[in-house]
C-alpha cells in the first residue's frame, strides 16, 4: 500500500517536471541532480524530517535531510505555499533538494535594543509571517521578518520547540530577531519568576535540546525520558533550572536541555513543560491556609492536584512564588502548600515546601 502511494507521488513529480523516470541505480542521486520541481501547500503532520505536501495532482511525501537547502524557506507550517526541487533516493522516497517560498512583505521598525528571549512550541495555527508560540508563560504571536536570523535551526515545523529572540515592532507585534532549535540554558522566558530553589550555578557546558515522554521510572533526582532514540537517564542536580518544568508526570511530553556531566550521565541544564495561558486573577494573600498532601498524577504545570486526608484539592500554580526542598514534583511526593483563594473561586498555591 505504501509503495503504491510513493510510486504515485513519484509519477506525479515526473509528470510535473516533464521528465522520464530513469532506472533505479541502488544509489541515492546526488542533491544537485534535480529531477522535478513541485509546488503546493504544506500539510498538517509535516516534521523536520518529512514534508507532507498537497499539490494539484495529489498529496506527496518528501524527505528532508542534511543535504536539503532550506535557506530560502524554513517555515513549514500547515497552509504555507512553497516550491520544492526534488531528487530521487534509493529508499523510494523523493528527497528535497531546495525549498523556496515567496518574498516576505516589508516590516515595521523593530526596537532590537529591548529584545527578550523566549522558549516555546510552535503551534499549527501559524499563518503567513506570524508564528503562534506556546511558552511556559502563555501563548504568543511573533512575526517573522525577511531579516530574521534562522541560521540556528534547520526548518520550522509545528509541535517543535524553539528559542526565539524577539522585540516589539512599531506595529505592536513582537518580531523574531533570531530563531534556533530547541531550548538553551537560561532562555526560558522573560516573566518575572522568583521561584526557589533557583539553579545553584550557571551551566557553561554545551547543551543539546531533547524532547520526549516522561517515564514512570522518573524520581526526584533522576529523569527517565523516552525519546525517538530510546530511553535517556538524565540527572537532576543543584544546577538544573526546573522553574519552567516542575510538575513531571508519566506520559507527559517535556523539553530538556542536557549536557555531559563528566560522570557518565547526561545532566539537565533546564526543563520546560507545556503550560496553558493564564489569565489575570486577584488572590487574597493576606489570608492563607496550609495544607499537606501528596502529588496526584493528574497534576500539570497549571494545576496541582493534591491528595489530602480530606480529599483531593485543585490548586492553581500561577501565583506560586517559592518552592523549597525539591526541584520537581513527581507523583506521590509529599508537599506542604501555603495557598489562598482567588476571585476565580480557585485556591492558588503561594509557596510549597517538600515534606
Amino acid at each position: 500500500m505504501r509503495k503504491n502511494k510513493l510510486a504515485k507521488g513519484w509519477i506525479t513529480a515526473c509528470l510535473i517536471a516533464g521528465v522520464a523516470l530513469a532506472p533505479f541505480s541502488g544509489v541515492r542521486v546526488l542533491a544537485a541532480e534535480v529531477i522535478a520541481t513541485v509546488s503546493g501547500t504544506v500539510r498538517s503532520g509535516t516534521t523536520a524530517e518529512l514534508l507532507l505536501l498537497s499539490t494539484k495532482e495529489g498529496n506527496m511525501e518528501i524527505k528532508i535531510d542534511s543535504g536539503t537547502d532550506a535557506s530560502a524557506c524554513k517555515v513549514l507550517l500547515p497552509g504555507e505555499s512553497i516550491s520544492v526541487s526534488v531528487s530521487h533516493g534509493s529508499d523510494e522516497y523523493l528527497h528535497a533538494v531546495k525549498i523556496t517560498a515567496g518574498e516576505k512583505k516589508p516590516v515595521a521598525a523593530v526596537d532590537s535594543s529591548n529584545a527578550s528571549t523566549v522558549t516555546g512550541t510552535i503551534t499549527k495555527k501559524g499563518q503567513g509571517d506570524v508564528l503562534f508560540v506556546k511558552t511556559p508563560q502563555g501563548d504568543m504571536e511573533i512575526k517573522l521578518d525577511a531579516s530574521t536570523n534562522m541560521s540556528g535551526c534547520s526548518v520550522i515545523v509545528a509541535d517543535k520547540t524553539y528559542t526565539i529572540v524577539c522585540a516589539r515592532g512599531s506595529d505592536a507585534y513582537m518580531h523574531a530577531i533570531s530563531i534556533s532549535d530547541g531550548i538553551s540554558a537560561g532562555a526560558q522566558g522573560t516573566v518575572n519568576l522568583s521561584l526557589t530553589p533557583a539553579p545553584a550555578g550557571a551551566v557553561t557546558a554545551q547543551t543539546t535540546a531533547v524532547t520526549g515522554t516522561v517515564s514512570g521510572k522518573t524520581r526526584e533526582d533522576r529523569l527517565f525520558l523516552d525519546t525517538r532514540g530510546g530511553e535517556m537517564e538524565i540527572v537532576i542536580d543543584a544546577n538544573t533550572d526546573s522553574r519552567y518544568g516542575m510538575v513531571i508526570m508519566p506520559d507527559r511530553n517535556i523539553n530538556v536541555a542536557v549536557y555531559n556531566g563528566g560522570d557518565g550521565y547526561m545532566h539537565a541544564a533546564s526543563i520546560v513543560a507545556p503550560k496553558e495561558a493564564v489569565f489575570p486573577v486577584n488572590v487574597d494573600t493576606s489570608s492563607t491556609s496550609t495544607v499537606t498532601g501528596t502529588v496526584g498524577e493528574k497534576s500539570t504545570e497549571n494545576i496541582l492536584y493534591l491528595d489530602t486526608k480530606q480529599g483531593q484539592m485543585e490548586l492553581k500554580l500561577d501565583k506560586l512564588g517559592s518552592v523549597a526542598g525539591c526541584k520537581i514534583f513527581v507523583s506521590g511526593k509529599k508537599l506542604s502548600v501555603s495557598c489562598a483563594r482567588g476571585d476565580d473561586a480557585y485556591m492558588h498555591a503561594v509557596s510549597i515546601t517538600a515534606v
